[in-house]
């Protein structure tokens, strides 16, 4: 009896086990095929990747080009793709070498040393012409291809405009559901996350790989001859490649000189007077490679608020010009301090109105700010609207059915007041004209307001994308210009402040700029931060004078006044604009 007991049990757990095993089998082979385990593991995928060798010409996701169709992020270009069963083989390595121009020996080398398909050149394959990749698949030789290739960049530039991608299943499951659902991408798909990857994100999303793939036997030989198969998505459209305004050349030129320099913390914003286009646009400190969003690397401090000091006087003389007070036939004893006390710091004398903006008197400012705050509570904040400086100044409008598309999703918009109430606080109207208490604006905002006045007064958004392209270089969709709403300061008054700012080079505090082969017009800006002897110093500046250009803005952070890069970057960028226009 008890033999039979214990063989009955071990029969019925014999069964358990074998049920478990069988429902184990379904679930792998059967039912999770696709998204095996909370790692969502495509199974089929992986055996296949297990008995072949492939090399992947493109990953699926578009890619970034500068506004001359340079490549930004991945460049894509003819390069030769050889296979590792050609070390087995007796094939014409002279003629490959002799049409690209290579010793043969470097060719018979990198296939002796290859164990996977790969590009030749290294990291950075040796670019092909046509003619040269027209002459190579002539040649027909089994494992030697010549064919389009992505390859990443040279160099990562505008890393903070451009923004990052990552794997984030979650953030994938909110922003795309039914795709995920409906298996038209796949749960490890890569996603932008921030700066324009994360805005441009669904017109990036990959479509699926292209690669060139055998299949091996155990030993990596191939295992149905020498058949190579290429794979792709079958829209052929895609991927796309999204044409920024960036001028690669300027962007790179400007990046060197801030690493040379050694900016620790700030950025440079250079704009197209002419469409407010964004030329260059570089924040420091530099991402962390190991965790990208850490801060401070993992801010893009262009597009966020900082305090600008004296930036804002360019605001509260244009408010006093258009409201007529009589500033022309004024005298300000600039020896006073900004509450109109003795024993200011920088004791200037008596100046007039042009002579005060040029060397940046505090004690004017305060003073015009009273007397205009006293008619108008609100002129701050109404003149600084109509130099474009707060609310959201990046590009935004319907895009498809993307509703209010933003093309800088993290762009703060600037301040004037934190509390109403300092409105009626004399020493809070003081700091306020001259840019301190909590007037926070954007160094974009900044630069956007030196090409408005630059070009007459016409307010734009700023852009940093021109249009999305198909593969095949043609126009999905243009970003056409776009004016900031809102009014705009008459003509007089631009007209008096073009000329302010060019007395603040040939006079004031910008006469380092004035020997500098472009002219130009500008403003500086000190302020202080909060922390005891650390300021931001800004310079804001358009040129060349005659027939402005470039909108420029340099600022240097959170940094001690004697030890500020700003005025040294500011010469550098110039210089070299005019040397590349010139020769």
């Amino acid at each position: 009896m008890h033999v039979k007991k214990r063989a009955k049990i071990f029969i019925v757990c014999t069964m358990i086990l074998l049920l478990a095993l069988i429902g184990r089998l379904a679930q792998i082979q059967l039912i999770q095929t696709e998204s095996f385990s909370k790692h969502h593991i495509n199974l089929i995928e992986a055996s296949v990747k297990q008995r072949t060798q492939a090399i992947v010409l493109d990953d699926g996701r578009g890619r970034f080009i500068d506004r001359n169709g340079d490549a930004i992020t991945n460049d894509y270009y003819p390069s030769l793709v050889l296979f590792p069963f050609l070390k087995g083989m007796d094939w014409p390595s002279d003629k490959i070498a002799a049409i690209i121009g290579v010793p043969e020996r470097e060719l018979i080398r990198a296939v002796e040393q290859a164990k996977t398909p790969f590009a030749f050149g290294g990291k950075y394959p040796l670019k092909l012409t046509e003619l040269q990749k027209d002459q190579i698949n002539a040649l027909k030789i089994p494992g030697v291809f010549a064919v389009y290739k992505q390859v990443p960049a040279d160099e990562r530039l505008a890393e903070h405009l451009i923004g990052i991608v990552r794997q984030n299943y979650q953030l994938l499951k909110e922003r795309y559901p039914e795709k995920l659902k409906n298996s038209l991408i796949s749960p490890d798909t890569a996603i932008g996350i921030t700066g324009l990857q994360r805005a441009f994100d669904e017109f990036l999303l990959p479509e699926g790989e292209s690669k060139l793939l055998y299949h091996v036997d155990q030993l990596g030989g191939p295992l149905f001859g020498l058949d190579v198969k290429y794979t792709a998505p079958a829209n052929p459209f895609y991927p796309t490649a999204i044409k920024t305004t960036l001028d690669k050349s300027l962007q790179t030129m400007v990046e060197k000189e801030l690493d040379k320099i050694g900016l620790k913390k700030g950025g440079v914003v250079l704009l197209d007077v002419e469409t407010s286009d964004i030329l260059t646009l570089a924040s420091r400190p530099k991402m962390n490679d190991k965790n990208p969003l850490a801060e401070p690397g993992g801010i893009n401090t262009m597009i966020l608020p900082q305090i600008p000091g004296s930036i804002f006087k360019i605001v509260t003389a244009a408010a006093a010009i258009e409201s007529n007070l009589k500033v022309n036939s004024r005298i300000y004893d600039c020896n006073l301090n900004l509450y109109g006390e003795k024993g200011s710091e920088r004791e200037l004398g008596l100046l007039n109105f042009e002579e005060s903006f040029a060397k940046s008197c505090n004690y004017t400012f305060a003073k015009l700010a009273e007397e205009l705050m006293a008619e108008n509570p609100d002129y701050m904040e109404q003149y600084a609207a109509k130099l474009g400086l707060i609310g959201r100044i990046g590009w935004h409008g319907d895009v498809f059915h993307f509703g209010n598309f933003k093309q800088f999703p993290e762009e703060q918009t600037g301040r004037i007041w934190g509390d109403q109430k300092d409105k009626y606080v004399k020493k809070a109207i003081n700091q306020t004209a001259i840019g301190q208490k909590e007037v926070r604006l954007s160094p974009l905002a900044v630069a956007n307001m030196m090409a408005t006045i630059a070009r007459g007064g016409e307010k734009k958004q700023v852009r940093a994308v021109s249009e999305v392209q198909y593969k095949n270089g043609t126009t999905l969709f243009s970003f056409p210009l776009q004016n900031l709403e809102g009014e705009q300061l008459s003509s007089h008054t631009i007209d008096k402040l073009q000329h302010l700012l060019r007395e603040v080079v040939q006079s004031g505090t910008g006469v380092r700029f004035n020997t500098l082969p472009y002219t130009v017009a500008g403003k500086s800006g000190t302020a202080e931060t909060g922390r005891e002897g650390f300021v931001n110093k800004w310079f804001a500046a358009y040129f060349p004078v005659e027939y402005p250009k470039y909108a420029l803005v340099v600022v240097d952070l959170d940094v001690r006044e004697n030890e500020a890069k700003t005025y040294e970057i500011v010469e550098k960028i110039i210089l070299n604009i005019y040397q590349s226009v010139n020769g």
